[in-house]
């Protein structure tokens, strides 16, 4: 078989010869490490990017099949982007940097986390109508013609996902967490609006998608908009607003076959899922474990068969040991006897894993999963 119909048919509780060992990519620093430590050159790693020919021979020398972010990618957002700007600069070396997406954030030198946001551009009907809502308008141009005429054979060993946007992961992040709370309490009306416009777009994107012939294996969308403690977004407010688009979109690819969709959503995530599974998105990814233990296990026994997921490795254990890499493989197994599952580190490998245990890990996981 191979790693397509592999995967196809563990989410599909089909036969399968062996469990697939899949991944979701890595940091650049995690990359940049090992080239210093010697295990990869600085080529191998240069454009290394999800899907590409180098990560797929990166990921066959660590022992992996393939890496689950492998998309055809939609414009889904804003376009063309805001102008960036530098607003202020500090004596520190920080500075107050205005992206694309109107967001003012605080980069710090060395800093290699997501930076803080001080500030917002959309914060009303007047920014809106002049430098928001005419970016999210559909057309052709957004789409990549000659690369979807290269995918209607549907002939490929890895499994290709169709990106369908964000329907609200990308708003949150333009409003803030903060903004977002404040305009569905000042200007519902144009909330709502924000939120119908970006839907209409990741529609309009997906449907000429699949109408132009391309063949896609499972569908997927970003959203982000979970912490430890639960959703940024009222599970209500999420349901109606919301859950209409998601259903549109995977009724719509259900009718060209596309059976699979999985929404990428980092956090406890437990509160939204009964808005995506009936409204059609079926596989959860990456389950995070973090500290409040995200499984597959106890969503399956609440929900059913109909709840699939990738994800749900806990990628510590790669900063560790042996001994810690056996216990991780040891709990999967019970996951992976659940169907409908297949284990993936529960986000991209970080700076603080150790390449032997990584190797280890894959090694492992084809010893236990044949």
């Amino acid at each position: 078989m191979t790693n397509r119909e592999r995967a196809l048919a563990v989410l599909r509780y089909q036969d399968y010869d062996r469990l697939p060992v899949v991944h979701f990519g890595y940091w650049w620093e995690t990359l940049q490490k090992w080239v210093a430590e010697g295990h990869l050159t600085a080529e191998e790693v240069d454009g290394a990017s999800d899907g590409s020919a180098k990560d797929t021979a990166l990921s066959a020398k660590l022992g992996f099949d393939f890496n689950w972010q492998n998309m055809f990618n939609t414009d889904a957002w804003l376009r063309p982007g805001l102008d960036r700007k530098v607003v202020a600069e500090f004596p520190d070396g920080s500075s107050h940097v205005m992206e694309n997406d109107g967001v003012v954030y605080w980069y710090q030198p060395g800093a290699g986390s997501i930076p803080a946001h001080v500030d917002y551009v959309l914060k009303t009907r007047d920014v809106w109508e002049r430098d928001f809502k005419w970016r999210l308008r559909w057309s052709e141009d957004r789409m990549d013609k000659a690369a979807l005429q290269q995918l209607t054979s549907g002939k490929r060993d890895n499994p290709l996902g169709l990106y369908c946007g964000s329907l609200y992961g990308k708003i949150r992040t333009t409003l803030t967490f903060e903004g977002s709370c404040y305009l569905q309490a000042d200007d519902e009306a144009l909330f709502t609006e924000i939120i119908d416009t970006t839907g209409e777009l990741c529609y309009q994107n997906v449907k000429f998608c699949l109408e132009s012939g391309a063949k896609f294996d499972f569908a997927h969308f970003w959203e982000d908009i979970c912490f430890k403690n639960g959703p940024c977004i009222s599970p209500n407010v999420f349901m109606e607003k919301i859950g209409p688009h998601y259903k549109r979109i995977t009724e719509l690819l259900r009718k060209h076959g596309v059976d699979i969709c999985s929404v990428d959503c980092d956090g406890w995530i437990d509160a939204l899922m009964p808005t995506w599974i009936e409204n059609g998105v079926n596989t959860m990814f990456p389950i995070e474990v973090g500290t409040w233990n995200a499984s597959i296990e106890p969503w399956r026994t609440k929900l059913g068969k109909g709840l699939k997921g990738v994800g749900g490795m806990n990628k510590t254990v790669f900063s560790r040991d042996r001994a810690a890499v056996d216990a991780e493989v040891e709990r999967l197994k019970r996951l992976v006897a659940l169907g409908g599952y297949i284990p993936c580190p529960d986000h991209r490998i970080a700076p603080d894993a150790k390449w032997d245990m990584v190797r280890y890990y894959c090694d492992r996981m084809r010893e236990e999963f044949v």
